[in-house]
């Protein structure tokens, strides 16, 4: 076979296992191909191992994902193996392995892929094989269901030694088709890419089907009343109240990113009465406590009890879990382990109203809380068939402060300047709203894209990215309940809001004879009521969530320059104007800072222009409307056109972090016009 057919036959049966979550967990698992390719240096044909690399998720893996290393080269490191206490140094000595440029980093598993002998192999993280891996009497259970076609490994941290023991089992044991390793997950192999698809396929349904047959009908226990969930939108109501709170907290050592879970097997799990012991043992597999840490923060209240009473406890059970931490860092710690990174839960369960998983982005965060759902499917296997024990807490901690995890952590790249940030900008379908939103994006940020016209705000939203990046809310800003609704919306698509932006408004221009009392109401209810709407709402947010925030008006030239034609307009405008002024001054005590931005002439892009507000303009200046933007230009000392994008770089500017100390500002961006300065 070609090597082009061995890396193509790979990747698809990566892309097939990867794509469900219960085989494996995204950038969990790794499989690997063995084949010959002509060396570019002798002519010779060489025996080369694909595996997939460092940090690599199977779902989405591609050939530049893969490492590729020399299989003489890589196999002679048993030779030079100094044992089990020094074998992280193998990891370096991969790199002495590689063929050509090497591809991706050698992941910590390329042993177990290389000294195995056969030419493909398979190691996952699926739930089923989980919960027998994880299983008190697992070896024994392993036995049972698969004969011995399958082997039981004891649990070994993942590394060289662990490789040599797969290896060695499967030397001595030629019928089996794979192993269960113990606390872990599995491993399987076969001669084609095929064989040992079949093979993890096969150890995987074989458990899955030996619990749905012979495991107990209610492995978590009885229902514990008062636990049982909310209907839907009290949850949902509930959760919108309570993740504000909960993800301040948990961004007390770094600011995080949130996500919600209420599915069904979450919320089972959460109204049982084994739900306490059993999150306090923690998860098992490595993959999941990387990510989830040690065990999760559960509130101990039923779900109808009172706000108030849920967020004192909350706040009393944070605090012990981070006492909890560190003085589980302290029993572990040696003296060359890596400083304690943070003491805060990455999952919180709130019974009644489902799971809250945290992460230094929304990505981030909503793996976590896949993560901690296949343990909840681990944790529902392994006690259907018997109890529920996995690897002591010393082991997790040596994997989860393991220098090496500790170096890949260090070569990841800087965060973005408004990474972990929460965003939500209002008129975002168009024109400077949705420059604002992209450049928020691009800078780190998470936007709730906010428009009346969904359809717009969802074409803004999809051109950020996916739902980890930006989500599309309608948001009719004169209705309070709407309001309310959308910023309900935010947080619970990303655990809370850090950033606003008062950016919906229309334009009429007419003049004072001619303006009607429903234009006065109009232009005042969109910008000035609406801006104190948004404003109330995600402030109410920010104080509960006490890592302070920014609140952007974008205003306008108009609040500070008297143009003709134009009375309900910079009448708003000036309202907006003074609203920056007001809550500087009031929320400057939570750390919320207030500012505003004042634009002038921004034609091209603008949804007001092209909604009738540029012909009335042109109108009034004599010019054609086509020519308004440099007509604009002309007057200003700069004689530059202001874009959408202009605006939306003064926001950032505002609130990208240099300017950590101003709030009540404006800052005009207009190219200069003298009428407008500020006194």
């Amino acid at each position: 076979m070609s090597e082009q057919s061995v890396i193509a036959d790979l990747l698809a049966r990566s892309h097939r296992l990867g794509a469900d979550p219960t085989t494996t967990n995204y950038a969990g698992g790794n499989t690997s191909a063995k084949g010959a390719a002509t060396d570019p240096v002798t002519g010779q044909e060489v025996e080369l191992l694909w595996v997939k690399g460092s940090g690599g998720d199977l779902g989405t893996l591609s050939e530049s994902g893969l490492a590729v290393l020399r299989l003489d080269r890589m196999r002679s490191l048993v030779d030079v193996y100094p044992g089990v206490d020094r074998e992280d140094e193998m990891v370096a000595a991969f790199d002495y392995c590689l063929h050509g440029k090497g591809g991706a980093a050698p992941s910590i598993d390329t042993a177990m892929h290389g000294l195995v002998d056969a030419a493909h192999v398979d190691h996952l993280h699926p739930d089923s094989g989980i919960a027998i891996a994880t299983a008190a009497d697992g070896e024994r259970l392993t036995e049972t269901i698969f004969g011995d076609q399958v082997v039981w490994v004891p649990w070994r941290r993942p590394g060289f030694q662990l490789g040599l023991d797969i290896a060695e089992i499967k030397a001595a044991n030629p019928q089996a088709r794979g192993c269960v390793l113990g606390g872990h997950g599995i491993t399987a192999w076969g001669e084609t890419s095929d064989e040992a698809e079949k093979n993890s396929r096969w150890i995987i349904d074989t458990a899955a089907a030996h619990i749905a047959e012979h495991g107990r009908t209610e492995p978590f226990g009885a229902v514990v009343p008062g636990f049982e969930p909310l209907p839907e939108a009290q949850r949902h109501a509930r959760a919108a109240e309570l993740a504000p709170i909960i993800r301040g907290l948990a961004s007390t050592d770094q600011r995080q990113v949130g996500h919600y879970d209420d599915s069904d097997a979450v919320l089972e799990f959460l109204s049982r009465d084994k739900l306490v012991p059993l999150a306090a043992l923690g998860t098992s597999c490595p993959d999941h406590f990387l990510r989830t840490k040690v065990r999760p923060l559960v509130v101990d209240l039923p779900a109808t009890a009172p706000l108030d009473d849920v967020v004192a406890r909350i706040r009393e059970l944070h605090a012990g879990y981070r006492e909890d931490y560190r003085a589980y860092y302290e029993r572990h710690a040696t003296a060359d382990s890596p400083a304690m990174r943070g003491a805060d839960p990455a999952i919180v369960l709130v019974p009644g109203v489902g799971m809250f998983s945290f992460g230094k982005d929304k990505q981030t965060a909503r793996v976590a809380g896949e993560f901690y759902l296949n343990a909840i499917n681990v944790m529902r296997g392994a006690e259907a068939l018997s109890t529920y024990e996995p690897i002591p807490e010393s082991e997790k901690f040596r994997i989860e402060y393991w220098a090496l995890e500790e170096a890949k952590l260090q070569r990841m790249p800087p965060p973005k300047p408004l990474a972990g940030r929460i965003a939500l900008v209002t008129g975002a379908g168009s024109g400077i709203g949705k420059a604002i939103a992209e450049r928020l994006a691009a800078e780190g940020a998470c936007v709730a894209v906010a428009d009346l016209d969904v359809g717009a705000a969802e074409e803004t939203a999809a051109g950020i990215g996916g739902s980890d990046k930006a989500i599309a809310i309608t948001a009719n800003v004169t209705d309070g309940a709407a309001v309310r609704s959308a910023v309900g919306t935010t947080v619970l698509a990303f655990g809370g809001i850090d950033l606003v932006v008062n950016n919906a408004g229309l334009s009429i221009s007419k003049p004072l004879l001619e303006t009607t009392e429903k234009d006065w109401d109009l232009q005042h209810d969109v910008m000035a009521k609406g801006s104190f709407l948004v404003s109330q709402a995600t402030a109410k947010a920010m104080v509960e969530q006490a890592v302070g925030g920014d609140i952007v008006y974008i205003s306008s030239k108009n609040s500070v320059f008297a143009g003709p034609n134009n009375v309900a307009y910079g009448a708003t405008k000036a309202d907006q104007s003074h609203q920056v002024r007001l809550l500087a001054a009031e929320l400057g005590e939570h750390g919320i800072r207030v500012n505003g931005v004042n634009p002038d002439g921004v034609v091209r892009g603008s949804g007001i222009f092209a909604g009738g507000w540029g012909a009335q303009r042109a109108a009034v200046y004599g010019v054609e409307e086509e020519e308004l933007g440099a007509f604009y230009a002309q007057r200003t000392l700069l004689k530059r056109e202001v874009t959408p994008e202009h605006v939306a770089a003064a926001v950032f500017a505002i609130t990208g972090g240099d300017l950590t100390h101003t709030t009540g500002l404006h800052v005009p961006v207009d190219s200069g016009v003298v009428g407008a300065f500020l006194r």
